[in-house]
């Protein structure tokens, strides 16, 4: 595996691999890397010719300085794993390479609802801070294709709508959320809980597979509050749980039958948000 400090040094590397018409998977992460990133550097290398990962902890999408902090770095660690995984180039910029100076930080884009519904709602400014290191990353890179997790559904759909923006011919590959034994979605927020906490945190996914058991049957308000309920109880603070058109995230009150549905949901345990979503297969 080769490692680029320097987006200029990289994009030299890459454009010579373009030349020879092979294709390029990329896997942009903020490192902490657990199984649920190299399953995506797996679906990489068996779609495209060369692999490269990003490991950026992006300033400009935490609206929560705090949170930035806590963000746990495991760079060794990370390295590791992905010379393991078979990943052919990591990028590993610094903040100035990625935003050079302040101007390079305010940066507008238009992604329409997806900024202020569900997730972005509870997270002003988090998407605009995506769109910026992704557009910047896309261009860095210019990929064949591009993977990205299920268990950040929206963050996906606001990238769809920015290679949009961009006219990018980018094609994205969503991957299945990888999940724990117990049903506790993947993240490399995961790290911040002890075992106690990771098993209680399971109740998230076990919270949208009640309700999707029940969604046909009985109305979506009466589950989503006794789940928020049984959630609180537990000692969870929740942000959000709602359930949403799977293509533009319009919210739902009522389920049907012939619309792709999704419900999603945030919550605090402790001091580490958690979030989840689940698509209706009811």
């Amino acid at each position: 595996m080769i490692i680029f400090k320097h987006s200029n040094d990289l994009q030299l590397h890459l454009q010579n691999i373009k030349k020879n018409n092979r294709t390029i998977g990329f896997v942009p992460t903020m490192g902490a890397l657990h199984a649920g990133h190299l399953s995506l550097i797996s679906q990489s290398k068996s779609q495209a010719a060369i692999t490269v990962c990003s490991i950026f902890v992006n300033p400009v999408q935490f609206n929560n300085s705090k949170d930035f902090e806590r963000y746990p770095i495991t760079t060794e660690h990370d390295i590791l794993l992905l010379e393991e995984s078979g990943c052919d180039i990591l990028f590993l910029p610094g903040e100035k390479d990625i935003y050079p100076d302040e101007s390079s930080k305010n940066k507008h884009f238009d992604i329409g609802d997806l900024e202020t519904t569900i997730e972005g709602k509870f997270r002003p400014g988090h998407f605009q801070g995506v769109c910026m290191v992704v557009e910047k990353l896309i261009n860095i890179v210019d990929p064949t294709y591009l993977f990205l997790g299920r268990k950040d559904y929206q963050q996906s759909l606001v990238i769809k709508k920015l290679l949009a923006l961009m006219n990018k011919d980018v094609i994205i590959k969503i991957c299945p959320t990888l999940r724990e034994p117990n049903g506790l979605a993947m993240s490399s927020r995961n790290v911040r809980l002890t075992q106690e906490e990771k098993d209680k945190a399971a109740e998230l996914h076990k919270s949208l597979v009640n309700i999707n058991n029940e969604v046909a049957k009985q109305d979506f308000t009466v589950l989503k509050n006794k789940e928020k309920s049984r959630l609180e109880k537990l000692g969870f603070k929740i942000d959000y749980l709602e359930f949403a058109d799977a293509g533009d995230l319009h919210v739902l009150e009522k389920y049907n039958d012939h619309d792709k549905l999704i419900m999603l949901i945030a919550a605090y345990l402790e001091q580490v948000r958690l979030i989840d979503n689940m698509l209706v297969t009811a």
